[in-house]
């Protein structure tokens, strides 16, 4: 096995979008069936194409959602067709039985308030969407210096636990179940962002070239500003990192979480100890897989002591290169990850995949690695039509499968791709920041004349 990944071991795609195996086609993703929704334009304005640029999609020219597809049929698309029983048969998910296989993924929509804490607003918001067998929440910081961007919620002070508790209170009362995504920017902020306007921290000073993250100024203004060189953590801030995570989970049960995902994705602070290229260190969390690894599984340790390993969960995008993270070395790491995790019996590993127009397709090779490895539940987010969901969990290697943007205009998905409605297609425009307008005031489907 080693062998075979050190011969296929190469860079796709020279332009800093991803890395991967493509010799054998994953026949899940030949697909000849009408794709499931509508096509989405981003609005061409200044605050849009702000918003695109430091979201960390710099390098995409054609940026949508991959469970979109070509349909301009005006509101709602055509409905897909097939047989998608398999979505709606109910899963055991560490201590959760859910209703369905659906996940709404975590989508940063940038709502907080100044202090990070949820509105009345998220309480609406997520219950509208709790037929949803799981939501995973939007990514939230576990500490003020693992903040990258503006008005994004947190998880470490009491004021913000109180604003979850009125997010999972709602939840609850529409019969939903939710987990909290726990996050760390890392790398990916800026001074402003950080007390004092001090330096962020990453695990080496490399610096995210490209990348941009938003503040809002004093004024209330959107400001896209450059990420800076970080500063490299010292060896012995590595626990204060690991237990910042532990008390932001503790926080989580006591706001009434079902539990929590831990972010390790998308080129944010685990992630860049993950990687060759952003972890330079020569202390025991840098060199080999096996070291770079290892603040992951202090964190996932730390964590399941807190709130147990059966409602725990790991993100991972080993084939997303976002935030200037491409690694020749990063599938193989992948792997150790996953060997390592396999023995901590948390809940689930769930997989982003790339989701913009032109990414490649992750290898059948590289499923069936992982599926070697990972007895558990695995979760996996990307170019996701029903049908070829519902494809990969019958073929074994997938459990569940996350839409995004197709939740956010269709507060009852599960219940359209059940009966073939059609689906609204989601205001670009309204994605990050604002109020109602593109977060709350999607209809359910027959609640407007036009989708009668």
């Amino acid at each position: 096995m080693k062998k075979y990944f050190k011969k296929r071991r190469y860079c796709q795609f020279l332009n800093d979008k991803y890395f991967g195996i493509r010799e054998r086609v994953d026949p899940i993703d030949q697909d000849s069936t009408p794709k499931l929704y509508g096509n989405l334009k981003l609005n061409p304005s200044p605050i849009n194409k702000t918003w695109r640029a430091i979201m960390g999609y710099q390098n995409i020219k054609q940026q949508r959602d991959l469970s979109l597809d070509h349909n301009e049929t005006g509101r709602n698309a055509y409905p897909e067709t097939g047989d998608f029983s398999m979505l709606f048969k109910p899963y055991r998910l560490g201590d959760l039985t859910l209703p369905n296989r659906l996940v709404m993924a975590p989508m940063t929509r940038s709502r907080a308030d100044i202090n990070g804490r949820p509105t009345e607003l998220a309480a609406t918001y997520y219950a509208q969407r709790a037929e949803a067998g799981l939501i995973v929440t939007e990514a939230t910081q576990i500490s003020r210096e693992g903040q990258g961007y503006s008005l994004t919620p947190g998880i470490y002070t009491p004021g913000q636990r109180d604003g979850w508790r009125v997010v999972t209170d709602a939840v609850h009362a529409a019969g939903g179940r939710i987990l909290l995504q726990l996050w760390h920017v890392g790398r990916i902020s800026h001074p402003l962002l950080q007390e004092n306007n001090r330096l962020p921290v990453a695990p080496s000073a490399v610096r995210a070239k490209g990348v941009r993250v938003y503040v809002v100024d004093g004024d209330g203004e959107l400001r896209s500003v450059d990420c800076e060189e970080p500063r490299a953590l010292e060896t012995h801030e590595i626990p204060r990192i690991v237990d910042d995570f532990r008390r932001a989970a503790a926080l989580a049960m006591s706001a009434g979480f079902d539990g929590v995902e831990i972010h390790g994705a998308n080129g944010y602070l685990i992630d860049q100890f993950l990687r060759s290229t952003t972890n330079l260190r020569t202390d025991r969390y840098g060199g080999s897989p096996a070291n770079r690894v290892r603040i992951l599984t202090e964190i996932v340790d730390a964590v399941t002591a807190e709130v147990g390993a059966r409602r725990t969960g790991v993100r991972l995008s080993p084939h997303v290169t976002l935030q200037d993270t491409a690694d020749p070395e990063m599938i193989d790491t992948s792997l150790v990850a996953i060997e390592a995790l396999a023995s901590k019996n948390i809940a689930y590993v769930h997989f982003a995949e790339a989701d913009w127009d032109d990414a490649p397709q992750v290898p059948i090779d590289y499923r069936e690695s992982v599926r070697k490895r990972w007895p558990g539940s695995i979760i996996v987010a990307g170019r996701y039509t029903a049908a070829r969901g519902a494809r990969l969990i019958a073929s074994g290697l997938a459990d569940l499968v996350t839409f995004g943007r197709p939740f956010i205009a269709n507060p009852d998905l599960p219940t359209r791709i059940a009966e073939a409605l059609p689906l609204a297609t989601a205001d670009a425009s309204t994605f990050f920041r604002g109020g109602e307008k593109g977060y709350i005031d999607y209809p359910r489907f027959g609640q407007h004349p036009e989708e009668g």
